[in-house]
């Protein structure tokens, strides 16, 4: 069971994701030469901390509404007082982060500390369900005729499930009713799509855009971030030549099979394009599904008309997409062991010819050295588990993005050294169509700091793990790009003992230097502020990384390091001091660095460019010389 269920309840309103920008760029990694302005908005001119610098990663819900509900015998409930639901985040705990792997893989960006409710009018809650971390997928440019581009274009899904339910009395409504009775396992299945980012820091609605989604029943025996069902599979359009333009404007989407309900389900919500005026579907004209061998379609959706996809401003909100159709038992034995097509006179897309598809559930793993990974992989055939079939994982690069720094020469490598994450070359599934893989972690040593090394920059390596059939029969028709397995492998790292200062020092300075909004409460790269707020540091790192207070809130610090900087906090201590004489060219450097950025701008606590380099430099030379002995 999934969202995609006769029973189910569709809601829509926005989402708020107000995620900082200057980690975007792995040469701000680099503590050496990272420069103030970097945490400053960019201009037309200058990229400086791209747009948003200030972020807090804060992902919320805002003014959803539920917008329509439906049974299994009935369809569309009219008189239920679930229609006048709220779907909310939480009112007890802070809001949710949204974060990305790593700088060098921002496609898998996850939200974590969601708590999603379904509350009355009034604000009162019915349920409570914890949201177990998932990334998007399918990302694409979805809106059609928005010459800015990027972003704003982009519309992405997410598929999760609650857990930890908390049950009010929903007895006066029937369908929460049905729904926490089909909710045995503990578990409900939430899917929502995400699109029309406003990134217009002018406008009241900055970092917010549209969600649309669906709640239903979920199974403890079934995957958590997929459908297993029917996959149509989207080809590359033929002069993008990517995935972010598919062919005829509709991207991936999953169908259901209910043979129960005589009936099947499409998920059409991140499949149709848009205008990106309106945010309406756009008119690609009537949809039809069918199968080889009947001459009749299966069903047809209207785009124009009373409840047309693309006239009716309504379609979207009310359905997220999801399109049901009755089928006889005729319809049912056609389509059993056919590839079906959604087609209209201009546009198409198919199941692969042989039915066949395979996809890891959780897909997104941050690893120590020494740890392992059960990593599980479905494959299915006709929307069926396929049994007793050998998967093949190969490494593959290609869904990361180690170009996306704004300094071509500061670009780390991606993938490096290989031997650092190691797995069996093939698995086999049982018979629910699961295949698991353990994957092993070892140090990676430090392939991404800059300067040859010397310098502190991105923790650990990211790599990328793609899963296909070894029988490449099984794999015709177009594949899914973004059906890879994206690993974090952190660096090793060992603190001294007692850990001081001078261990600690690097990564706070990092953070800081990436989180500008932590400069509001305190100066991360000074050792004086960070002991004076060392009690409530140590509440923030202490925290499990599912708690949306946890630090820091980009979830890419190692467990080695933060370990390290607890006991630090339990007992700071400055370090080894310097020599009197480095001190004293120490501060000389210091002021012929403010001499070029005047001295306004530099600060000690967060000392960057010139001023950095600069003290590097002049120290270093002294020590080298003697200079610093007497």
């Amino acid at each position: 069971m999934s969202y995609l269920n006769p029973l189910r309840l569709h809601f829509a309103g926005k989402f708020q994701s107000n995620v900082s920008t200057v980690n975007n760029d792995p040469g701000h990694f680099d503590n050496a030469s990272f420069k103030p302005s970097y945490q400053d908005m960019q201009t037309r001119t200058a990229m400086n901390g791209w747009f948003n610098p200030q972020g807090d990663a804060v992902w919320r819900l805002l003014g959803c509404r539920v917008t329509s509900a439906w049974m299994p015998s009935s369809g569309a409930v009219t008189s239920d007082p679930v229609l006048q639901c709220l779907i909310a985040d939480s009112d007890t705990q802070a809001p949710a982060k949204l974060v990305d792997l790593d700088p060098e893989q921002q496609l898998v960006s996850e939200i974590w500390g969601l708590q999603v409710r379904i509350a009355d009018s009034n604000g009162n809650t019915l349920l409570r369900g914890d949201f177990t971390p998932a990334a998007f997928l399918d990302i694409w440019d979805r809106a059609i005729g928005n010459l800015s581009g990027g972003d704003i274009d982009a519309g992405a899904t997410y598929q999760s499930v609650l857990t930890n339910l908390q049950w009010a009395d929903v007895s006066a409504s029937p369908f929460l009713t049905a729904l926490q009775a089909a909710a045995s396992d503990g578990l409900l299945s939430i899917k929502f799509n995400v699109d029309n980012i406003n990134l217009d820091f002018t406008s009241p609605d900055f970092m917010c855009g549209r969600i649309v989604g669906t709640i239903g029943p979920a199974s403890a025996s079934e995957p958590q971030h997929m459908v297993l069902g029917r996959q149509f599979m989207a080809a590359p359009s033929s002069t993008q030549f990517n995935f972010f333009f598919p062919a005829g404007n509709i991207n991936f989407f999953p169908a259901v099979v209910d043979s129960s309900a005589s009936c099947i389900l499409l998920d059409l919500g991140n499949a149709l394009s848009t205008d990106a005026t309106t945010g309406q579907p756009k008119d690609i004209g009537d949809l039809s599904l069918t199968v080889p061998g009947m001459s009749t379609p299966l069903g047809t959706i209207a785009s124009t008309g009373t409840g047309g996809y693309s006239s009716d401003p309504t379609w979207y909100s009310r359905t997220a997409g999801v399109v049901s159709f009755p089928l006889s038992s005729a319809q049912l034995q056609a389509i059993a062991a056919a590839p079906l097509t959604l087609a209209s006179s201009s546009s198409s897309i198919s199941e692969a010819p042989a039915g066949t598809f395979v996809r890891a559930d959780r897909f997104v793993y941050r690893m120590s050295p020494g740890d392992s990974a059960q990593v599980q992989v479905y494959a299915t055939q006709w929307g069926n588990p396929l049994a007793n079939t050998s998967v093949t994982f190969t490494t593959d690069l290609s869904g990361l993005q180690p170009s996306n720094s704004i300094h071509p020469k500061d670009v780390p490598p991606v993938g490096t050294p290989s031997s650092a994450l190691t797995f069996s070359p093939t698995a086999t599934t049982n018979c629910n169509g699961l295949a698991t893989l353990t994957f092993n972690a070892s140090d990676p040593g430090t392939p991404r700091y800059f300067n040859g090394g010397q310098d502190y920059g991105i923790d650990g390596q990211v790599y990328g793990v793609r899963p296909s059939f070894t029988d490449s029969s099984d794999n015709g028709g177009p594949g899914n790009p973004w059906n890879f397995i994206s690993f974090l492998v952190w660096s090793g790292f060992t603190a001294s003992n007692p850990v001081t200062w001078t261990d600690v020092e690097p990564i706070f300075v990092q953070y800081g230097n990436l989180y500008p909004v932590m400069n509001r409460f305190l100066q991360l790269g000074d050792y004086a502020s960070v002991v004076k707020h060392a009690s409530l540091l140590t509440l923030a790192f202490g925290l499990d990384p599912s708690n949306p207070n946890a630090m820091p809130v980009t979830r890419d610090l190692s467990p080695a390091k933060r370990q390290a900087i607890l006991s630090f906090l339990a007992n700071p201590q400055q370090g080894v001091q310097k020599e009197k004489g480095l001190r004293a060219v120490a501060r000389a450097a210091v002021a012929a660095a403010q001499a070029e950025d005047p001295p306004g701008k530099v600060k000690l606590a967060r000392m960057g460019g010139k001023a950095a380099a600069a003290v590097r430099r002049v120290v270093v030379q002294s020590a080298v010389k003697g200079g610093a002995t007497s």
